[in-house]
């Protein structure tokens, strides 16, 4: 297998002006050597990322994005807030340094109060943490990772990257009883709405990469926001918005592992254009796409939208053209957000994707919703694909036009390196790759099963009658009155719902402007790319 196969090259990722790839002496758009690890739930990345960042000493680095950072949000108990933590970090002499979207009004349900005080805080200690507006309009910076960089000591260096921000409703565990800090959710969630999530630990080259990937943007020298009014206040009250005190990047730390990474972005063309993207980057999109296009078997999904009848055609097209393939996606039962007026919108994108799925590939295609064992539906935020147990990406792009198209993303694509003299998966081997494993880490929790409990789910048939089977089963139980014991698993059945013409009348152009705009030129619109 030559991992070209599967990967972009630097090409293919349609960005001549990024140094992403041109920083590798090999000229490939991927590094070799990596270790990486799952963490699922917020509870895992969060106490991990806490030990990390207490070990930092004076001189190391800290470097981190998000979409919204809460201040106050416990990482692992009391004391361990976002802020004290960062902040106790940057105050021993710790190089800290912070890009937050600056997000919209607080009234419209966004994050601008919680983000401003966690950079105020930084600041204060010490350490810098600009609020980044510089994204296409009605866009936002929706990369979320962490990097910890240590001079002499490189085999302790790791990156975070996955879909978890360091704030409310996101420290969720396996049991699924949700945040003791909740972000205010739709009812049918409860007042601790669960949250299914999770981030990826990489240790080894690629850490150089992730850290590229925010030095490019803290280097950009346009203004961190074109509103005047922003501008304004943060003159007045004497917010940093100079990038500065960044040190020169270390060497890439060593090979440590077989897993091959290959970063994925999405920027959108804008005005002034990114240095690094002056066109934008559409490699997130062109690395999914390339990676369905070889599925032959099974491809897994976790995605809290899965609209778009663009993205939704590309796996059609791979329906289409396999008949043998699986598809099991697990998404949201409910929108985040209810409400008349919340709830048409969310639904509009998602029941045209999942009808277009249904009709490529019938009985072949499955979507899932998952509950707690209390009955409680978990809202599902992962963003996962796995494509044959070979190629498997986690990251902050959701399966849709916007992450595809109009906001800032970043997502990490894993596959096994070739390892001399060991056959590969085709030829039967009996190792793992890191794909299955992610793929079966994730199976078992939702089939409630233990750890080692998964041999009949190594093939994509019998895993996918186990779903079915599970989900069937719950659906029953509930059908009937939930009498007697409650049936192991988590999976409900997904039911497209049906909206009335009137409703998708109105709901239509609003989904399409403000819940999935289109980042594109208008060219690649027009021509389908």
């Amino acid at each position: 297998m030559n991992l070209s196969d599967w990967f972009l090259t630097a090409e293919e990722r349609g960005n001549s002006a990024t140094v992403l790839d041109r920083r590798h002496p090999s000229g490939e758009a991927w590094t070799t050597g990596n270790e990486v690890r799952p963490l699922v739930h917020g509870a895992s990345y969060f106490s991990e990322l806490l030990v990390s960042v207490r070990s930092l000493r004076p001189g190391d680095l800290l470097l981190f994005t998000d979409w919204r950072g809460d201040p106050d949000e416990l990482l692992d108990g009391a004391g361990t807030e976002v802020s004290r933590v960062l902040c106790d970090a940057a105050a021993k002499g710790v190089v800290v340094r912070g890009l937050v979207w600056r997000s919209h009004l607080d009234r419209l349900r966004f994050s601008e109060r919680e983000n401003r005080r966690l950079g105020e805080d930084i600041d204060a200690a010490g350490g810098i943490c600009l609020l980044d507006m510089r994204v296409r309009p009605g866009g936002s910076h929706h990369q979320k990772f962490v990097v910890l960089r240590h001079p002499g000591r490189p085999e302790l260096d790791v990156a975070y990257v996955g879909g978890i921000d360091l704030c409310h409703s996101r420290r969720d565990d396996p049991e699924h009883l949700g945040d003791r800090q909740p972000q205010p959710m739709a009812a049918v969630y409860g007042e601790r709405p669960p949250w299914h999530d999770i981030q990826m630990a990489i240790r080894g080259p690629a850490v150089g990469d992730v850290e590229t990937v925010f030095r490019e943007r803290w280097h950009d020298p346009s203004p961190l926001s074109r509103n005047p009014l922003h501008r304004l206040r943060d003159r007045l009250e004497r917010v940093d918005t100079k990038a500065t005190g960044l040190p020169d990047q270390l060497p890439d730390p060593a090979p440590r592992g077989r897993g091959a990474v290959q970063l994925l972005r999405t920027y959108p063309p804008r005005r002034p254009g990114y240095p690094f993207a002056p066109a934008g980057e559409r490699s997130v999109a062109r690395g999914v796409d390339k990676a369905i296009s070889r599925a032959r078997h099974l491809v897994y999904l976790e995605d809290q939208y899965l609209w778009s009848r663009d993205v939704a055609a590309r796996f059609c097209t791979a329906l289409q053209a396999q008949p043998a393939l699986l598809l099991i996606a697990v998404i949201p039962l409910h929108p985040d957000q209810g409400g008349r007026f919340a709830q048409p919108p969310n639904l509009v994108g998602r029941s045209q994707s999942l009808r277009m799925l249904q009709r490529a590939g019938g009985n072949r295609v499955s979507v899932y919703g998952l509950e707690n064992h209390q009955g409680t539906p978990v809202y599902v935020h992962a963003k996962v694909c796995v494509v044959d147990d070979t190629w498997a990406s986690v990251g902050s792009d959701n399966l849709n036009r916007r992450s595809w198209t109009h906001d800032s993303e970043l997502s990490c694509a894993v596959v096994d390196q070739p390892v001399e003299g060991r056959p590969t998966r085709s030829e039967r081997s009996p190792g793992r790759s890191y794909a299955q494993q992610l793929r079966l880490l994730l199976f078992r929790e939702h089939l409630d099963r233990p750890d080692g409990d998964d041999q009949d789910l190594v093939e994509p048939h019998a895993a996918y009658q186990a779903f079915a089977a599970t989900a069937a089963n719950l659906d029953r139980w509930h059908a009937t009155g939930r009498v007697g014991p409650r049936p192991p698993g988590r999976l409900r059945r997904y039911h497209t719902p049906r909206l009335s013409p009137l409703t998708s009348a109105w709901a239509t152009p609003l989904y399409r402007v403000i819940y999935d705009p289109d980042g594109r030129h208008r060219s690649m619109r027009r021509l389908g790319q």
